[in-house]
């Protein structure tokens, strides 16, 4: 009788196998499973009916298998023979034995054979000729290559920017624009207020007439004024109701308001789907402490990285972030070993420096408010052209010291709340992003304080008509001031502080330019940069429809200021972000500021009273009764479907099947973590019998060795091992046969 086992008993005829009853995998099972009356006898029948389920699983397996290789040869033979992994001999050889094939296939089946490959081809060379079409693809790879994929991330970021923005151009362009542009006599279709010559309706000229200094084009070009008002550029041009096509009527003011959501929520769902493969990916790094120290070990290295120096950085920031890691685990054994009397020290330092924070914050966004005010009442003077720049970017001054100074507070009193290193830098970013963030929010609640505040009390229009007639379009020029600025000062960072920092350090040999050292290339710091102007043209675009084309502009400048600094004025940082690895910290900040921009564009559409004066939705109150009064107009069908569709009971229907939906999607999560908590289990297990088995196995032979040297017995047959006799459970290791199927 053959035997389709590794291990069996010379005392007992029963297929027992005590040994593979030690294993630590069915011992563990032993002492999980609940003790109950049947226990021992289902833990004997068990072992005993190890043998009958290795060879009932014999012919599944042998068919899994079989099924495994057809489909992997199907596959191996509709790829091409180049892209095989096998050497050049027998990519010939199979070369030969498809051609071979192919003359016995028919005329039919050869056709379809070489259409089939030839549109595979085709395929293939269309997707490689995109990815050459790919914007900085060289570059990036340059970038890539001598400082790795932190840095890389930065640059990718940044081109998902210029690609946002220019798409954000092209709706605004195509759907705003260019139906202006393209219409017969477009220019003279305008639609005026029914009360025409109503005061509200007064909207003058800033146009500058007569003999114009040079240094006042200058001034309008740096603050969207004089003759840059009337323009494309602004809201305030586009004092259009309809455009009379020969085949249809085009709605200009319905088109403004769903171009300006279409973006908004086009930005969501393109930032969203960036961010879902960064977020997993986090939640798998973030999940287990081991793992993270696994991969950093054994899966750290950037195999991109050709530059010698380059090479010594990633080395010293695998071992910072080694050393994070440790030191946050020594924090937070710490933390638990903390005594009540120090926890209520350590929590009244942290509430006395979070209200030094808040008052900070406070002190900020005052001085941004009464820049702001001063701003708007000094332009109403004109004294000469340097004040007047000045009184013009006077709110964009303080916030742009303000967001440099607050940072530097921030670093210094964060490293006296004892938080570990990795929260210390996420804390002090997410202070950084709220105060960047909010002072453009507070910059528009001052603005929009005196847009809506009359000395009369009680405005007639429904806003300061008096000094603000076109009060959009002024918001608009605030962001295009905004944004000019911000890139004004990147500009004159690099020339005048980078730069000659990176010449002092040098060439000069004193000890304090070698203290000072070179700039480094701190990502968090350029990202929350660029997230800042990305807020501003969120928000602008609406009043000045050309921003999002400004911004492309600007960022892809950028891209190549920071490409020339990086590579000639700075250094990676040694201590990097941990996240700067992935763009999922960087998603998550501009989702952040997409959530701030929606926020003052939605009041100023649906609750400011809009401008009597300028823009497309003169006859209107407000920028939203457009909707409503489209919808009115519509067809019963489709009146009656959309109304159902924004009605309470939709909303509430929908909200109970998208809480179902989520109830579903989590209870799925839970149950894949289950699985993946119980397959760890399991490969620690195998590990475990592994070495179990292994050392059976030396056991084994030194008790065969120590035997063949006491009694001087050599055998005689190469495929049979000698037998291992243990007195005290009585187990024999025989040779298996060669068409066994037992996996141990």
């Amino acid at each position: 009788m053959e035997r389709d086992s590794v291990f069996h008993n010379d005392r007992l005829g029963a297929p027992c196998n005590p040994l593979l009853d030690q294993l630590p995998s069915y011992q563990s099972l032993l002492y999980r499973r609940k003790p109950s009356a049947s226990g021992s006898t289902k833990r004997r029948g068990s072992s005993r009916t190890r043998l009958g389920s290795s060879s009932s699983g014999k012919w599944g397996q042998t068919t899994l298998a079989r099924q495994h290789e057809e489909k992997h040869r199907t596959q191996t033979l509709q790829r091409p023979v180049r892209e095989l992994p096998k050497p050049m001999a027998e990519k010939r050889r199979d070369k030969d034995q498809r051609l071979e094939q192919a003359k016995d296939l028919s005329s039919w089946s050869q056709w379809r054979q070489g259409t089939r490959r030839t549109l595979r081809r085709l395929t293939e060379d269309g997707f490689e000729m995109l990815s050459n079409l790919e914007l900085w693809r060289g570059d990036i790879h340059v970038i890539e290559g001598m400082f790795g994929t932190g840095i890389l991330s930065y640059f990718s970021f940044l081109r998902f920017l210029v690609l946002l923005n220019f798409v954000m151009f092209l709706l605004m362009f195509g759907f705003v624009m260019l139906p202006i542009i393209t219409a017969p006599h477009a220019s003279g279709n305008t639609t005026f207020n029914h009360v025409d010559g109503f005061e509200c309706s007064n909207y003058p000229s800033t146009s500058r007439r007569g003999l114009v200094v040079f240094h006042q084009h200058i001034t309008d070009l740096l603050s969207g004024a004089g003759f840059l008002e009337q323009t494309y550029l602004f809201y305030g041009y586009y004092k259009v109701e309809t455009i009379h096509f020969p085949k249809f009527t085009y709605n200009l003011p319905l088109a403004y308001l769903l171009v300006t959501i279409a973006y908004l929520f086009l930005s969501l769902i393109w930032i969203v789907k960036r961010s879902a493969t960064g977020f997993k990916r986090k939640l798998v790094q973030d999940e287990d402490r081991f793992q993270s120290f696994c991969n950093k070990i054994f899966a750290g290295w950037d195999f991109c990285i050709v530059n010698d120096s380059a090479a010594r950085l990633k080395r010293s920031s695998l071992l910072y972030e080694l050393k994070t890691d440790l030191e946050e685990e020594r924090i937070k054994q710490k933390m638990a070993d903390r005594t009540r009397k120090e926890k209520c020290r350590i929590y009244v330092i942290r509430l006395i420096l979070n209200l030094f924070v808040i008052a900070v914050l406070a002190a900020c966004f005052y001085s941004i408010y009464i820049a702001t005010n001063f701003s708007q009442k000094a332009q109403m003077t004109k004294v000469n052209f340097i004040l007047d720049l000045i009184y013009e970017y006077l709110p964009s001054i303080v916030i742009t010291l303000a967001n440099f100074i607050t940072p530097l507070i921030f670093s210094l009193i964060i490293q006296f709340e004892d938080y570990s290193p990795a929260f210390e830098i996420r804390f002090t970013l997410m202070r950084c992003v709220f105060m960047r963030l909010t002072s453009i929010c507070v910059l528009l609640v001052s603005l929009w304080g005196q847009i809506t505040s009359c000395q009369e009390g009680n405005c007639v229009c429904g806003y300061n008509h008096i000094l603000y007639p076109c009060w959009e379009s002024r918001v608009g020029q605030e962001m295009y001031k905004l944004m000019i600025f911000d890139f004004i000062i990147i500009c004159a960072v690099t020339v005048f502080v980078e730069f000659p920092r990176k010449l002092i350090v040098d060439y000069c040999d004193c000890g304090l330019a070698k203290w000072w050292g070179q700039q480094e290339f701190a990502i968090p710091q350029n990202v929350l940069g660029i997230v800042y102007g990305q807020t501003i043209c969120w928000i602008g675009t609406f009043y000045c429809p050309l921003l999002p084309a400004i911004c492309t502009i600007k960022y892809f400048i950028i891209f190549y200021i920071k490409k020339v600094t990086l590579v000639n004025n700075c250094r990676p940082a040694t201590r990097p972000f941990r996240a700067s690895s992935s763009n999922f910290f960087f998603l998550a900040v501009l989702l952040i500021g997409l959530a701030l921009a929606c926020v003052p564009v939605t009041i100023g559409i649906a609750q400011i009273s809009c401008s009597q004066a300028c823009g497309p939705f003169v006859n209107y109150t407000t920028s939203w009764e457009v909707l409503p009064r489209t919808v009115s107009q519509l067809p019963a069908g489709a009146r009656t479907f959309l109304l159902a569709i924004s009605s309470e009971a939709f909303a509430v229907s929908l909200f109970v099947i998208t809480c179902l939906a989520m109830f579903y999607v989590i209870a799925l999560a839970g149950a894949h973590k289950r699985v993946i908590n119980q397959l760890r289990e399991q490969l620690v297990m195998d590990g475990r019998d592994k070495r179990f088995l292994i050392q059976k196995l030396c056991q084994a032979q030194r008790t065969c060795a120590i035997r063949s040297t006491g009694s001087g017995f050599q055998s005689h047959s190469s495929d049979r091992v000698s037998p291992s006799y243990r007195s005290n459970s009585g187990i024999f290791l025989v040779q298996p046969p060669p068409d066994s199927a037992t996996h141990v």
